[in-house]
C-alpha cells in the first residue's frame, strides 16, 4: 500500500501489499470473503490501474463513490473505474462477488468486442431487474471456473467476462449520457492498450504508440499517468511482465525461447528486465509457481 498526495490510500487490491494474484487477468471473490475481516465495511481507497464490478445478489449494501454515498437494497452491479475514490459498508447477510481485473484484460475484451468498453469509464450502478437470475448464473459459473482448473479455464473466464461486459454495456446504452472530456479520455487510453496488446512485443517507442494515436507523446503519458498510475512506457513493460510469468508459469520454454517470443534482443537482457520489474529471477519465478 502506498499513499496519494491527497492521503487517500491507494491500494493494489483491498489494502493488500503483494502483487496481483497469481498469472490471472481477473481475480474473483465473495464479498464476505473480504469484508467480515473488515467488519463489513471497507474504507473509502482508490486503485491505480485496477477496474472493478461490484455484484450485489442480496443483502444491503452502501457505496461512497467519491464522497457521495448511495444503497444498493436489490441485486445490482456496480461499475468502479481506476483511480475513483471508493467504500462500501456491507449488512451481514450480504451475498455476492467483487471482480477485478487490469488493464490487460480490458484490452483484451476491447479486442474481442471491436469496441471501447465506455461502460468502464464511469462509476454507475446497473440494477438486474428481470436478468438477476441469468446474472446470478453466469457469475455463480464464473466464481466456479476461477476456483478450479478445468482444460480451457481462461478461455472460458474471458468468454464469462465479455458476456458480463455486454450486458452492462446494453444497460448503459439504453440511457446514455452525452460524452465529456473524461469519457474521450478513458476511450482514447482504450485505444492505447489495444495498440500495446497487439504490438507489446515489437519493443515499439512511447513516441510510436502516439503517432499512431495522432496525439503528442507527452500526452499519451499523462494520459497513462492520470488513469493508470503508470507512464505509458511502463504499461507496455507491464505488459511485457505478465506475458513472461504466464509463460513461465504455464509453458516449458526455455528462458532464451521465452526472451526470444517477446521480442527482446538477447536472454541477458530479458533477465534483466524481469528481475527489475519483478524482483526475483524468472528462474525463481518459474520455481515459485510451479510445484515439484
Amino acid at each position: 500500500m502506498q499513499s496519494t498526495l491527497s492521503g487517500i490510500p491507494l491500494f493494489q487490491l483491498y489494502g493488500e501489499n503483494q502483487a496481483w494474484p497469481g498469472t490471472d487477468l481477473l481475480h474473483c471473490e465473495s464479498i464476505p470473503a473480504r469484508s467480515r475481516l473488515h467488519h463489513w465495511e471497507i474504507k473509502p481507497h482508490q486503485h491505480a490501474e485496477l477496474f472493478q464490478l461490484l455484484y450485489v445478489q442480496r443483502g444491503q449494501a452502501e457505496v461512497e463513490i467519491e464522497g457521495v454515498r448511495s444503497a444498493i437494497g436489490e441485486a445490482a452491479i456496480q461499475v468502479v473505474p481506476p483511480l475513483t475514490v471508493h467504500g462500501f459498508r456491507f449488512s451481514a447477510d450480504i451475498q455476492g462477488h467483487v471482480l477485478t481485473f487490469g488493464t490487460a484484460l480490458v484490452a483484451a475484451l476491447e479486442q474481442r468486442l471491436g469496441a471501447p468498453l465506455g461502460v468502464l469509464a464511469k462509476a454507475a450502478c446497473y440494477p438486474l431487474g428481470k436478468d438477476r437470475l441469468r446474472l446470478r448464473s453466469l457469475v455463480d459459473t464464473l466464481q466456479q471456473e476461477y476456483q478450479g482448473n478445468a482444460p480451457g479455464r481462461a478461455a472460458l473466464l474471458e468468454a464469462l467476462v465479455t458476456a458480463l461486459m455486454v450486458w452492462i454495456s446494453r444497460c448503459q446504452q439504453r440511457g446514455q449520457a452525452p460524452r465529456n472530456r473524461d469519457e474521450r479520455d478513458r476511450q482514447l487510453l482504450g485505444q492505447y492498450l489495444r495498440l500495446v496488446e497487439a504490438h507489446y512485443r515489437e519493443h515499439l517507442s512511447v513516441e510510436d504508440f502516439a503517432a499512431r494515436l495522432k496525439i503528442p507523446s507527452l500526452q499519451l503519458n499523462q494520459l497513462c499517468r492520470a488513469l493508470c498510475g503508470q507512464s505509458a512506457l511502463q504499461v507496455v513493460h507491464q505488459r511485457l511482465l505478465l506475458e513472461a510469468q504466464r509463460n513461465l508459469a504455464y509453458t516449458r520454454m526455455s528462458i532464451g525461447q521465452l526472451s526470444d517470443s517477446l521480442g527482446f534482443s538477447d536472454p541477458t537482457y530479458f533477465a534483466r528486465f524481469f528481475k527489475r520489474l519483478s524482483g526475483q529471477t524468472a528462474k525463481g519465478y518459474r520455481r515459485s509457481v510451479q510445484p515439484g
